[in-house]
């Protein structure tokens, strides 16, 4: 008899979705630091808000090529023609509001991009470049973190970043750590952020 391979995962991941499993394996915790990387999942979470995230990893690819690859600087010159086109995309999540944010939101990460460098420069500042790892390992909807950065989104005009959005977008950046203590991927991401870049919260 052989021996079990499927790796420890965290219990949120159903073992029996490949798209879930490859997402979480590859993906999601992985710290990341390309503006193009960084403002596609940025983009998908404002989608997600309400939703389950498989939903939106079902229509990742669908979201991709209505929104032109996630271009922010196309999104950002979206008009009132391509909005109306969006809205008749079954494809994607047609919801004009998040859609209108979307457009809102890019122009207001171009902004950022002027202002800090780039997108990555601003979201990695709050934490000063360092990866947050929970001591209790507790599951965690916000944080100070989540809702200082939510409060400053919405200060500069950005749309649908509340902080559960956000903490949820951070999880996935890579920004906060949320893995299991007994998945596979946790000691891979702390040895991978190294002890001088880490954060305990």
């Amino acid at each position: 008899m052989g021996q079990d391979k499927t790796p420890a995962r965290c219990a949120w991941v159903d073992p029996k979705n490949e798209l879930y499993c490859a997402y979480h394996d590859a993906e999601w915790g992985t710290p990341i630091h390309s503006d193009e990387a960084m403002y596609e999942l940025f983009l998908l979470e404002t989608f997600q808000a309400g939703l389950s995230w498989i939903t939106i990893l079902k229509k990742r690819e669908a979201f991709r090529k209505a929104f032109d690859g996630f271009d922010v600087e196309k999104i950002a010159a979206y008009g009132e023609e391509k909005i109306a086109e969006l809205l008749q995309d079954a494809g994607i999540i047609r919801c004009r509001g998040k859609i209108r944010g979307a457009v809102e939101n890019a122009k207001i990460v171009l902004a950022l991009q002027e202002e800090f460098g780039s997108f990555c420069k601003y979201l990695w500042g709050f934490t000063n470049g360092k990866a947050v790892f929970s001591k209790s390992g507790a599951y965690k909807t916000t944080s100070a973190l989540s809702d200082a950065m939510s409060a400053d989104m919405k200060r500069r005009g950005m749309r649908y970043v509340g902080s559960v959005t956000i903490y949820s977008f951070l999880q996935a950046a890579g920004i906060v750590n949320d893995h299991d203590r007994a998945c596979f991927r946790y000691p891979e991401l702390r040895a991978l952020a190294g002890e001088d870049g880490i954060l305990e919260e």
